[in-house]
């Protein structure tokens, strides 16, 4: 690992660090004293807020071009992580009021955010879906999390099955796109776009992953998951999970495609337009 890779992804290792150490510490934290575990987590949070800002100005690629540290991610990673704080400072009474207060919920949204961040700052399609898999896994729990309630544990249900169906579409994507160009990198995607003619494979790959995003972001006609979900989960998760979700999914949404397919333009507007 290099400086450059390190400085790239120090933001994200440091709040997964940080995530899987209070896993352990919550272990020795009675259960009627679980604030401190969301005092540690947002502490956390805020720790890794201000790295973020540190980095302002700052532009680093790492990883052999898989991850990207720019103005752009800076940003998108600040609001995500106010957007954690916000989410541990709803659920801090709430969890208890409703008799569902564990020191777990914590850590799923510590993870979940770990997953957001690596999402914006993510430049292959592969760590695309690993960033994806790593913020939706820990939202599947938390939208089960109050599990003596039927409607929670539906909604936990529903929105398992209907990512993993959506991660179908988005993995398809990228093997029919790593097909068309030999690449998952998405800037040697646009040098291969920009040298060589239309290609069906390329466009059927694009509009797949648009499918596995939409999913993601909840926009007609791929949102029918989201009121039963919204319904059932606990109203912080459902609060969290509207927000920050969908600030990480236009994130990469809006980097892959503006990035690496702008010669689709063209075939994908009208397409974004009805969406």
């Amino acid at each position: 690992m290099t400086q450059s890779d390190l400085t790239t992804i120090l933001p994200v290792a440091i709040l997964a660090v940080w995530a899987c150490a209070l896993l352990l510490v919550d272990l020795f934290i009675p259960k009627t004293r679980k604030g401190i575990t969301a005092l540690l987590s947002a502490l956390g949070l805020a720790v890794t807020l201000g790295y973020t800002l540190a980095q302002i100005g700052s532009e680093v690629t790492g990883f052999n071009g898989m991850v990207t540290l720019d103005g752009f991610s800076i940003f998108v990673n600040a609001l995500l992580l106010v957007s954690g704080l916000l989410g541990v400072a709803l659920a801090y009474g709430y969890i208890k009021r409703m008799g569902i207060e564990r020191g777990e919920y914590y850590t799923l949204l510590l993870f979940s955010v770990v997953g957001m961040m690596l999402m914006a700052q993510a430049t292959d399609l592969i760590v695309v879906f690993l960033a994806l898999e790593l913020l939706s896994i820990p939202l599947y729990v938390l939208a089960a999390f109050a599990r003596d309630k039927t409607d929670s544990e539906e909604a936990g249900l529903k929105y398992f099955l209907l990512g993993a169906f959506s991660s179908g579409f988005l993995v398809y994507g990228i093997a029919l796109i790593f097909g068309a160009t030999h690449t998952t990198n998405i800037f040697a995607i646009v040098e291969f776009v920009s040298t060589s003619t239309g290609s069906l494979l390329l466009t059927i790959g694009a509009a797949l992953l648009l499918i596995g995003f939409g999913f993601k972001i909840a926009v007609v006609p791929f949102h029918m998951w989201t009121p039963d979900v919204y319904q059932g989960a606990p109203t912080a998760v459902t609060a969290f999970m509207s927000s920050g979700a969908k600030i990480a999914g236009f994130a990469a949404l809006l980097r892959v495609f503006a990035t690496a397919f702008p010669a689709l333009a063209v075939d994908m507007t009208d397409i974004f337009w009805v969406m």
